[in-house]
């Protein structure tokens, strides 16, 4: 269906590329869903120029940003919905109104079990960079199926995130930084780059910053005037920018700035 105030021809011309550069389920999900989003939209229109210029490869690239789980809106936001200052930073609004956003957001509210474990899933989902529900989905259903406690499976492996560990190792002033940083090919594993911020480190994996990009004003900033200290499962060099992932940690050797009730995340998902 055409857009309301948007060009029909145009319109009718950039679903065409669109289907043509994209497989059928992908092109469906696209405009089924996004189109109606301005950001959508636009991210069609550079597609459009750039199946142009470079062919149908440069298309799916630029069409690659419609698709990306990212959190465009402020990030900070989730302090007051939550109620708690979730990085530990002092920019936090919370700092300054410690209640809740939107008219009605100083009344009390009594939450139910079923709200409760909802405020510790959404915790823990914003702490690791507000991912997907999807995303998060598939990290408790490894975590539950593998040997062991499944809350300490499940820290486990969100702490072995790769934009965790850049977080981590002070590479990057918040952990939306650090995965910029490595969606944008400044970070190395054992010497090859890895732009996915969801890989996984192993135990003895070598996290550092690329050769070319050890100038780059986030990552100095950042590792000359640290934040946060280095938590004893991991090691970093400074000088060297560069790191090494040591063991898997407890939920008691992770740093969190808030208290964090994976147990209530394990109920949520349990029901």
């Amino acid at each position: 269906n055409r857009h309301p105030g948007y060009p029909r021809n145009q319109t009718h011309n950039t679903l065409c590329i669109i289907w043509q550069i994209l497989s059928p389920p992908n092109a469906q999900r696209f405009i089924k869903s996004p189109w109606q989003n301005q950001y959508a939209r636009l991210t069609a229109r550079r597609a459009v120029v750039a199946l142009r210029v470079g062919g149908a490869s440069h298309g799916r690239r630029a069409l690659r940003g419609a698709f990306m789980s990212k959190r465009k809106a402020s990030k900070y936001k989730l302090d007051r919905r939550l109620g708690v200052n979730l990085w530990g930073r002092a920019k936090s609004p919370i700092v300054r109104r410690d209640y809740g956003p939107g008219e009605h957001g100083q009344r009390r509210r009594k939450a139910s079990d079923f709200g409760t474990q909802l405020q510790a899933k959404q915790k823990l989902k914003g702490y690791y960079g507000e991912i997907s529900e999807k995303q998060f989905r598939r990290v408790y259903t490894e975590a539950s199926r593998r040997r062991g406690d499944t809350l300490e499976n499940l820290v486990g492996l969100l702490e072995r995130r790769l934009d965790m560990v850049v977080y981590r190792m002070n590479f990057a002033p918040t952990i939306f930084a650090a995965r910029q940083i490595v969606n944008h090919g400044h970070i190395q594993v054992n010497g090859r780059r890895v732009t996915v911020a969801s890989y996984r480190v192993d135990d003895g994996d070598i996290v550092a910053v690329r050769e070319r990009s050890r100038q780059h004003p986030r990552i100095l900033e950042s590792t000359q005037e640290p934040e946060r200290e280095v938590p004893d499962y991991m090691e970093v060099d400074f000088d060297k920018l560069r790191g090494a992932w040591l063991r898997q940690p407890q939920f008691g050797d992770v740093p969190y700035p808030v208290q964090m009730e994976p147990n209530l995340v394990i109920e949520y998902y349990s029901r």
